[in-house]
């Protein structure tokens, strides 16, 4: 299909110019008056978190149009991976929170790595987010494409400058994981046009690097425990991936985006999205088994059972509940990620 055509975000008097230099040239759009009513509301709306059809838009500083275009919503599995990582190297505890190094490697898997991934995907998605998320900043013409191409370009530089005082390896995972968002975004390859290939590729990006960046940020190397268990959330990550789909569903299917609910529909795809996120767990559980790490075993056997009470409503109706489920089942899934991040930390 034909993708929609874009009209370019610079035509616009109000928008960031061409001639901005300066990487943090934001500009404030003019709106008509709008009050926001609520403070929850203005978080959400930065935050990433998906706004209905209709609802109005609230005016934002320029600090806040650059906190939405990183879209934090999306930093928090990628710094709780890293800091699983640390965990499951032995040499992490609560002392080594107040650590340089252990901020650093916040800075860098939050607002700044998944940052640059987050501002890529939305310069290459500009036009599908017409449809999809009209709101976000390019295509509500709130920044340009070359303020944009600035932004992504200093924030690509201070990732990989962050990256290298942490660890070389770091460096690699970094660009890495920037490499696989042009892979998963961009003409001709965009991954996310094909099926399976998109969520797979964000996932290890979300889950594996940054599991791996944090092991060897403390301990110096990757051990084979370590894979098996970054992998095996790799999986279940990978159907989480796939509930994020069904947000874009309308967009998707027009422009010939094939999502898994595009190609299976709507209760299929929620169907697969489930086995795959139960199946890394368990996964993860007959590990924790193989290694005589009983309690650990048990503890996140015991998480997967909320979520498959929950995964039943969300099949119901999977895109009126899609960001129901996230929000809740995900804090079950991470929790395990820990447990078995302490169990490896004692092998």
């Amino acid at each position: 299909m034909q993708e929609v055509p874009h009209e370019p975000a610079d035509s616009r008097g109000d928008s960031l110019s061409d001639e901005s230099t300066s990487p943090a040239a934001l500009h404030v759009k003019r709106l008509p008056a709008i009050t926001p009513t609520r403070l929850e509301d203005r978080i959400g709306g930065l935050s990433g978190i998906r706004k209905e059809r209709g609802e109005a838009a609230i005016k934002v500083s320029r600090l806040e149009l650059l906190v939405k275009f990183l879209k934090p919503i999306t930093w928090v599995p990628v710094m709780w991976s890293f800091v699983c990582g640390a965990v499951a190297s032995g040499n992490f505890s609560w002392t080594n929170l107040g650590d340089l190094k252990f901020w650093l490697g916040m800075l860098l898997t939050g607002p700044l790595l998944t940052g640059t991934c987050q501002m890529l995907n939305d310069y290459f998605d500009r036009d599908l987010d017409t449809l999809n998320e009209p709101t976000r900043p390019i295509p509500a013409g709130d920044i340009t494409l070359k303020g944009a191409t600035i932004l992504i370009s200093v924030w690509t530089t201070l990732s990989i400058g962050v990256a290298f005082l942490i660890n070389k390896f770091v460096v690699v995972h970094s660009i890495l994981g920037i490499i696989n968002a042009h892979l998963y975004s961009a003409n001709p390859i965009k991954l996310k046009k094909r099926l399976w290939a998109g969520n797979i590729i964000v996932a290890f990006s979300y889950l594996v690097y940054p599991w791996l960046s944090g092991e060897v940020a403390y301990r110096g190397e990757i051990t084979l425990g370590s894979v098996i268990v970054a992998m095996c959330y790799f999986i279940a990550s990978t159907g989480t991936m796939t509930v994020n789909d069904f947000k874009s569903i309308e967009g998707d299917t027009r422009v010939g985006i094939r999502t898994l609910p595009v190609v299976y529909g709507e209760r299929r795809a929620a169907i697969i999205a489930a086995v795959v996120i139960d199946f890394g767990q368990l996964l993860a559980v007959a590990y924790m088994f193989y290694l005589g790490k009983w309690p650990n075993a048990l503890i996140v056997f015991w998480f997967i059972v909320p979520q498959m009470f929950m995964q039943q409503r969300f099949i119901e109706s999977p895109r009126t509940r899609d960001v129901w489920y996230n929000a809740i089942a995900q804090n079950f899934l991470v929790a395990g990620m820990l447990v078995c991040a302490l169990a490896l930390a004692g092998v």
